[in-house]
């Protein structure tokens, strides 16, 4: 592997910090900086991880020469105007979900990274988690045969979660589910239509006049025969935490568990009917990741019990996917290549989600994606 190591400063510290240990250990990076609002937060992690550089402002941050990445972990509503800002400083950039949260922003991020050349990647937990990783290795070795449809989940209680949260519509925070139906077969979406099902309470609903307790979102797969079908729940529906995709092919389908821990179940065509479901342990995949960073899809920085994250508590660690975001982002900054999701395949599975509220609150009517969301 190359000795090149790129600087990075990691912006956020809450979820954020599961990140840092992974940077310092990657073979070629080296984690430069992190930033915080709360200073005492800031010195607390930064004293823990023995890193020097500290900011408490984005801006400042912004202006060292010396960092060449950045990787934000901030609010969702930070995202798009953050990762502008980053791009037009010549900072390439990693930025947890989602892309942004308006169509203009995404294409803003976009345009940036096609003028400077700088590398936008969304890091999109749940298609480098082991369960989804095991899934793409049997349909890239064929063993799916054709694909005919894709189904996922992302059903989560949000209650109790602070700030912009309440009364967030569900699809405006759909990648988990959005971006595994589009990433098995490294597809796009053409148009969308959504439904609207349900009532949240009233107290939520005046946070942004939006009253779906589930969205469920209809996706065209563009240049492709296939659709996909996702579902959304934040508030006011029983369900334990659940990212999933399912992929029905002729030859093989594999359906996520139910319950969280529970093994994925693959339907093999052809055989005795009793005997085509098969419960299946999905593989860990640290063997695709370099050996320094490989413990990190089993531990990380929120392992204790009593050191628990919000979304280690829901989510359950994300399927060990946080080394492999990290590798993703720093190898194809090291090999000059393009990160999955690059920036235009960030944008087409953001939009989805957005243009997928809008289509419900138009009583489903079928909404484009737009072309900056398309490679080719």
């Amino acid at each position: 592997m190359s000795e090149k190591k790129i600087k990075v400063a990691i912006i956020g510290l809450g979820f954020g910090a599961e990140f840092i240990p992974i940077y310092k250990k990657h073979p070629n990076a080296e984690l430069v900086a992190v930033c915080q609002r709360n200073e005492d937060k800031l010195n607390e992690i930064a004293d823990a991880f023995g890193i020097a550089k500290r900011y408490t402002s984005y801006e400042e941050l912004l202006k060292d020469d010396e960092i060449e990445a950045v990787h934000i972990n901030t609010p969702i509503p930070n995202h798009g105007e953050q990762s502008i800002q980053a791009l037009r400083a010549g900072k390439h950039v990693a930025c947890t979900v989602p892309m942004a949260t308006t169509v203009d922003e995404c294409k803003q991020i976009v345009e940036l990274t096609e003028q400077t050349g700088l590398t936008y990647m969304m890091m999109e937990t749940v298609v480098y988690a082991r369960e989804f990783l095991y899934m793409k290795e049997l349909y890239d070795n064929g063993e799916l045969g054709k694909v005919q449809f894709l189904k996922a989940s992302h059903q989560q209680d949000m209650d109790g979660w602070p700030n912009y949260w309440p009364g967030l519509p569900p699809m405006h925070y759909a990648t988990h589910c959005v971006g595994p139906v589009l990433g098995l077969t490294r597809d796009e979406a053409e148009y969308v239509s959504c439904f609207g099902s349900g009532t949240i309470r009233e107290e939520l609903i005046k946070e942004y006049n939006s009253p779906y307790a589930v969205e469920t979102t209809h996706i065209k797969f563009r240049n492709s025969d296939l659709s996909a079908q996702v579902y959304r729940s934040l508030f006011d529906v029983a369900r334990q935490y659940r990212e999933s995709i399912e992929v029905y092919g002729s030859k093989k389908s594999v359906e996520w568990p139910l319950i969280e821990g529970k093994p994925l179940v693959v339907h093999t065509a052809k055989k005795p009917e009793p005997e085509i479901p098969e419960e299946v342990e999905s593989p860990d995949f640290a063997k695709l990741l370099p050996k320094e960073i490989q413990s990190f899809t089993t531990e990380g920085v929120y392992d204790e019990d009593d050191n628990q994250h919000l979304s280690f508590t829901q989510g359950a660690g994300h399927g060990g996917s946080h080394p492999h975001l990290v590798h993703a982002f720093i190898d194809a900054l090291v090999k000059g290549t393009s990160p999955y999701p690059n920036a235009r395949q960030s944008a087409n599975i953001t939009c989805v989600g957005i243009l997928s509220h809008e289509s419900a609150m138009k009583g489903g009517e079928l909404i484009k994606l737009p072309n900056f969301t398309f490679t080719s």
